[in-house]
């Protein structure tokens, strides 16, 4: 029998208010409309907001996956996910920000578990703390996407992840410079790859800037799933699926090949048994 596995990608920032989680939206409409079914876990644990943004009815949210699951009370994945549409699931946030101090990260690699075999793509939004669950986060995915804008405060903290992640001889992160989320541009790229140590992977344009966003988001649209937006931002969308088209890899296919016997082992097998008996 043939198993999927999903490609597993962190959306993460160095600090607040770099678009990161309507970034990790429009990655999610650009994976639907490639027929890739996607979950999508908030994992931006004390001001999470995709159910918000997504106008999404939360039943269960992530605390009480993982606090079911560290009291022996887990039954099936299906009843803490919420979808949004028949390609996009979620799982959200703790509504209670008192209880995201209470998730327990060594239960995080049992929910991926859970849940790789059943999507094309996991996308996580996380936060731009360094903890313990972030790092869980980043170990278990396999692409780390770093969404900063063109600031002198982003380029700084940008140039500490690098450094830390050099020394750890760590690869799988992208710098995608959100131009979109703020028009001003302090640096050209070739100044903010020497100020990082690195190139910046991808670009979103500032053309992409959404003068009326809030009214897409009042309405829980993704901006990527909008007919009007996608006409009149190609580009944006261009960069966005070049992006999507180098980090995403068809899920792996392991296929389970059931053993046989001929009669001669059969018989072998059989007199072995019987002779332990």
């Amino acid at each position: 029998m043939a198993i999927s596995k999903a490609t597993v990608i962190a959306v993460t920032s160095v600090r607040g208010g770099t678009g990161k989680t309507i970034t990790t939206l429009n990655l999610a409409g650009i994976f639907e409309t490639m027929k890739k079914k996607v979950l999508i876990i908030d994992m931006d644990l004390y001001s999470g907001s995709i159910d918000l943004l997504l106008k999404l009815k939360v039943e269960q949210d992530l605390f009480n996956l993982i606090d079911d699951l560290n009291n022996s009370r887990f039954d099936n994945i299906d009843n803490y996910i919420t979808k949004y549409d028949d390609y996009i699931d979620v799982i959200a946030s703790p509504k209670d920000p008192r209880n995201s101090s209470r998730i327990n990260s060594r239960y995080l690699n049992i929910l991926f578990g859970k849940t790789k075999m059943k999507y094309d793509v996991i996308l996580i939004d996380t936060n731009h703390f360094m903890n313990d669950t972030n790092l869980v986060v980043f170990d278990s995915s396999d692409v780390i996407l770093y969404i900063i804008k063109n600031d002198l405060v982003d380029l700084k903290n940008m140039r500490t992840m690098v450094s830390i992640y050099t020394d750890m001889d760590k690869t799988n992160y992208k710098v995608v410079l959100n131009e979109s989320a703020d028009k001003k541009s302090y640096f050209t790229n070739y100044d903010i790859n020497h100020m990082i140590y690195h190139n910046v992977d991808y670009t979103i344009p500032s053309s992409f800037h959404i003068k009326n966003i809030e009214k897409y988001l009042i309405d829980g649209k993704i901006l990527t799933l909008d007919k009007k937006i996608r006409l009149s931002n190609k580009k944006g969308i261009e960069n966005l699926e070049k992006l999507i088209k180098n980090i995403y890899k068809e899920p792996v296919k392991e296929v389970n090949t059931p053993i046989t016997l001929n009669k001669t082992e059969l018989k072998k097998k059989y007199k072995k048994n019987k002779k332990n008996i």
